[in-house]
């Protein structure tokens, strides 16, 4: 029986991740109350989670503030097992956790972008279109259509093989820059 979503968000997601995908297998780690909060443990438990169903791509649509040791380690040691993790960072602001940590691919939304496009804002970080959940959107969508993009072009052994197929998919280079209005 599927883990109860209390703010509908990963079942927005995973509508999202496999419209067209018919390949994809989704394995959902419910990690957020029914206030949209979550603890860097709980997180933590679910990428361990993850790595003992022995998941090879790892999306997370979430960020907190602060870096914790259990979280760290999580991340660390599924990386050394040869997951792929894509975690959400904002556009704009401070970077969040676990998008910060080194070997993560950072996802945020790109305005430029729009459905099934992805740009390349610097060596890990990429975007992508900000909208198609139905309320919501953002870095977490943006996040979202990054991973998508891997999970369509079959390519998420190792985070280096994930990162060129990114750069070959992306359309735009750079980060977005905001035109002057005329007045």
């Amino acid at each position: 029986m599927p883990a109860a979503d209390p703010t509908g968000h990963g079942t927005r997601l995973c509508a999202l991740l496999e419209r067209g995908n018919d390949a994809v297998e989704i394995v959902l780690g419910q990690v957020l109350d029914a206030a949209g909060r979550t603890t860097a443990a709980v997180v933590a438990a679910a990428v361990n989670w993850c790595v003992e169903q022995d998941v090879h791509l790892i999306h997370l649509s979430l960020g907190l503030a602060a870096d914790r040791v259990c979280l760290a380690h999580a991340i660390e040691q599924a990386l050394r097992r040869g997951c792929v993790i894509v975690a959400a960072v904002p556009a704009r602001g401070a970077t969040t956790y676990p998008a910060a940590y080194h070997g993560v691919v950072r996802g945020t939304g790109d305005a430029r972008c729009q459905p099934g496009e992805i740009s390349r804002l610097d060596e890990t970080t990429f975007g992508g279109c900000p909208a198609g959940a139905g309320r919501g959107g953002g870095a977490s969508i943006g996040a979202l259509q990054v991973t998508r993009a891997l999970t369509l072009a079959s390519a998420p052994c190792r985070t280096e093989r994930a990162l060129r197929a990114l750069e070959a998919a992306a359309l735009y280079h750079g980060r977005e820059r905001r035109g002057r209005s005329a007045g």
